[in-house]
């Protein structure tokens, strides 16, 4: 298999516990590159200890995971993140050209203005940090992760703090990324519908258990989504008025 045929991620057996509590329980799942996988699941199902144990920032219990073939570790120069909420001192006064030149190298100099004008913050260069919106912010988070053009991209609900119509344009957005530059991004999310339009691949997570990992539409029309919350789930579409 050569490296442009690997899967983005394999884990196998893989079990993480916080002292005697068991967060996640021999999870062995295949990722396709070239995907849009949503991570789902209850609240304390162990969504983010699992982002966080592809990103090599926990250890595993027992059990490994392969980033394109390798160790998180060596794959961390192609792998970006971008938080739920990125805490920072808002009184900072680092403007937003300021904060992505700190992501700049001179092998990616070149994506610096593509990811002013892909995520459309090019009237926000200049202005502080601190003073934008939640849905601003998430488009400079967006615009410094491509600018490091990563093979993979691991979202943690970015749609938190971003209004309806903002939020259909954050997920275009995504979706860019991913059918333009071939990445392969994962993202945690709670919104079904979300999931349903933009992720081509569901993983299920349970209290202490993996329930399943398939296309969207498989998951979606089948009884996991009542069995992962014990409860019936609709899809309420969300309409977006321009």
């Amino acid at each position: 298999m050569t490296q442009k045929e690997r899967p983005a991620v394999i884990t196998k057996d893989l079990s993480i516990a916080y002292g005697s509590h068991q967060i996640i329980n021999h999870v062995s799942v295949t990722i396709p590159r070239n995907t849009i996988v949503a991570v789902i699941g209850p609240n304390g199902s162990g969504k983010t200890t699992f982002i966080k144990a592809l990103l090599g920032l926990i250890t595993p219990q027992t059990g490994t995971v392969s980033i394109f073939g390798k160790s998180p570790k060596q794959m961390r120069k192609h792998v970006a993140y971008v938080p739920q909420r990125f805490t920072f001192d808002q009184e900072t006064p680092i403007t937003v050209a300021e904060f992505l030149e700190l992501s700049l190298t001179p092998s990616n100099q070149s994506n610096y203005i593509p990811a002013l004008e892909h995520f459309h913050i090019t009237r926000y260069e200049h202005s502080l940090l601190g003073q934008l919106s939640g849905g601003q912010l998430q488009r400079v988070l967006l615009a410094r992760a491509f600018i490091q053009q990563p093979a993979l991209l691991f979202l943690d609900e970015p749609g938190t703090g971003i209004d309806i119509g903002g939020e259909k344009d954050f997920y275009e957005l995504v979706e860019h990324l991913h059918t333009e530059h071939h990445m392969t991004i994962i993202m945690i999310s709670h919104e079904i519908d979300v999931v349903s339009k933009h992720a081509t691949h569901v993983l299920c997570l349970g209290h202490n258990k993996f329930q399943c990992f398939d296309h969207t539409s498989a998951v979606l029309e089948s009884d996991h989504l009542k069995e992962l919350y014990n409860t019936d789930v609709q899809l309420v579409d969300h309409q977006h008025h321009d």
